[in-house]
């Protein structure tokens, strides 16, 4: 791995960063003496500090990042605390945290209809440079976020990110995304349950929920205000940009498109009308809290979400969208019930728009590697003794159609150094990829590298062994472990680098961490070694 760079331009001090940061997290408003100072905002009082949930970037370009925030004193209230009236909110961007060298600043509108978000869409930014930013509303300033842009076109400069899913806030505290925050990587991706929607005290008891199980926009709107007072998330958002992808829970537990788990009225799940009710509500609330470009705004139950982002000639990073387009699962979702449903002709996990979306981004992609961030376990994951292909059917193992039609474009393309991202299963995992996972002898396509969760599953334990059964059935498998954390990544034009970052405890703060186990795939080698 190599270290966290910084802007040539402006070498930073990285500890002084994360301590401003950090206090950034807090809800702090920052830079008091020798700050420039920012242009005055548009007339209007703003109750309070209405900065507590703090700020973000995403998506970043070539020339360019999305910018966000929401004004909010009083976060878990239905309107935020906020006054029923736009507010004009102020940002700049600049070369350095003390705002010396200011290169764009602008002005955006926060509304009561979008909880008093902003999504700034800034250009106009240098490639692969280091910046910084920041808000004001009326006379309160926003925490200090640093940012990066992607590399230029054509240009092959080791890129470094991380990624992580499912954190859940009743079992136990986002340690990992304080280290995360602390390595700087280029950019993060969030794969999905950034957030979980059970009622209080349904998952446990080191912190809880507020509220009841999520259902209305007041309600998903104040659990995602919850998620972002954490002080770790906080420090993370603020110090890289976030590329983001939902799974099940920032909606409903296991939905697919517009069915819901079961049938609960009391969830809003009882017919179609109901829980498409729900479902945008969650996408409302999930756009207006994450640094998504204001073209991604759902329209009714619909949020385009699949979408692909070029970091140079380094990598191509198809982001894919599993939950918004899918059949239901075969056999009622049940675990490792295999049998012809999952070979449904006409059962889809991406839909076949998104399909064709991604074959084209992979035939165009001109870069080194071919990357896939995406949320659901995609190998074969068979746990049944025997011929019995068992299968994971919320995953991709329920829509074998849809997954062979994948790696067959990888196979029948050439499409080389083909990586998937994966997250969802609280476990951390390593896969080679290939067409039959059943005959090893078949060519090698590529690798998956599972990410396990941040929180979710509280402490896990010290295992690397999943069962005996899980080595003879899926020799395709190199790697599991049982802790919590995340997964972090060097892309370059030799070889790509995936450490498995854990934490030994989530369930008190303070863990340390360390690297359980490192791969490396080599440029034009299929299949993952040891580093």
């Amino acid at each position: 791995m190599t270290p966290p760079r910084t802007s040539s331009t402006n070498p930073l001090n990285r500890r002084g960063f994360l301590a401003v940061a950090g206090a950034a997290g807090a809800g702090a408003v920052l830079l008091g003496t020798g700050a420039a100072p920012i242009a005055t905002a548009a007339p209007g009082r703003v109750p309070g500090d209405p900065f507590q949930l703090g700020v973000a970037s995403g998506d970043p370009l070539p020339d360019g990042v999305v910018l966000w925030t929401r004004l909010a004193p009083k976060p878990l209230d239905d309107d935020g605390g906020m006054p029923p009236r736009p507010v004009a909110v102020r940002w700049e961007v600049a070369l350095d945290e003390r705002f010396r060298k200011v290169v764009r600043r602008g002005v955006e509108h926060a509304v009561p209809a979008e909880a008093h978000t902003v999504h700034a869409d800034v250009r106009g930014l240098r490639p692969h440079h280091e910046y910084y930013y920041r808000f004001r509303a009326g006379d309160a300033l926003s925490p200090v976020g640093r940012t990066r842009t992607a590399p230029a076109p054509g240009t092959s400069p080791a890129v470094d990110f991380a990624f992580a899913s499912c954190a859940n806030w009743e079992e136990g505290h986002f340690t990992a995304y304080r280290h995360m925050a602390e390595e700087r990587p280029d950019v993060v991706f969030h794969l999905g349950d950034y957030l979980y929607e059970y009622a209080a005290g349904a998952n446990g008891h080191v912190r809880t929920h507020h509220g009841d199980e999520m259902n209305t926009l007041a309600e998903y709107r104040a659990r995602h205000a919850q998620y972002k007072t954490d002080p770790d998330l906080a420090l993370l958002h603020a110090t890289a940009p976030f590329v983001v992808t939902w799974d099940d829970h920032e909606t409903d537990n296991n939905y697919a498109d517009l069915s819901p788990e079961n049938n609960d009225a009391g969830q809003g799940n009882d017919t179609t009308a109901h829980f498409a009710a729900r479902r945008r509500a969650a996408y409302q609330a999930y756009w207006e809290h994450m640094p998504l470009r204001r073209l991604r705004k759902p329209v009714d139950t619909a949020l385009p979400l699949y979408r692909r982002l070029e970091f140079g000639a380094t990598a191509t990073f198809s982001v894919l969208d599993t939950r918004q387009y899918r059949t239901n699962q075969p056999y009622g979702d049940q675990w490792q019930v295999s049998g012809p449903e999952q070979w449904d002709p006409e059962a889809t996990i991406l839909g076949d728009e998104q399909h064709a979306w991604l074959e084209r981004s992979l035939s165009r992609s001109r870069s080194t590697w071919n990357v896939v961030p995406q949320q659901i376990y995609f190998a074969n994951w068979d746990a049944v003794a025997g011929p019995d292909d068992g299968g994971y059917n919320d995953g991709w193992d329920g829509y074998r159609v849809s997954r062979d039609r994948v790696l067959g474009y990888v196979e029948e393309r050439r499409i080389d150094n083909f990586v998937v991202l994966t997250g969802d299963v609280h476990h951390n995992w390593t896969n080679d990829l290939r067409r039959d996972f059943e005959r090893p002898e078949t060519r090698l396509l590529g690798s998956e590298f599972v990410t396990t969760s941040v929180t979710s599953g509280g402490d896990g334990s010290a295992t690397h062994d999943p069962g005996q059964v899980y080595w003879d059935e899926n020799p395709h498998t190199k790697y599991y472990s049982s802790r919590r954390g995340y997964v972090r990544c060097t892309v370059s034009r030799d070889s790509c680098t995936a450490d498995y970052r854990v934490v030994d405890y989530v369930t008190r703060t303070g863990a340390p961490v360390r690297t359980d186990k490192s791969f490396v795939i080599e440029t034009g080698v299929a299949g993952v070694q040891d580093a």
